[in-house]
């Protein structure tokens, strides 16, 4: 899906972020959105390490 963006694609969408939540408001999206990505490979790499553990 975001191999398709492109360049362009990319300008647009921050520009976008930008006008709707402001340059003040956009560490802490961007913090809160690595924590959640940060969480969900933690949790993915343990399903993995679960279901390896399984098949030996």
């Amino acid at each position: 899906m975001l191999q398709n963006i492109g360049i362009p694609g990319l300008i647009l969408i921050v520009m976008l972020a930008l006008i709707i939540f402001g340059p003040s408001k956009l560490p802490e999206l961007g913090r809160a959105f690595g924590s959640t990505l940060r969480e969900f490979k933690q949790s993915t790499k343990g399903i993995m390490d679960d279901n390896y553990d399984k098949d030996k």
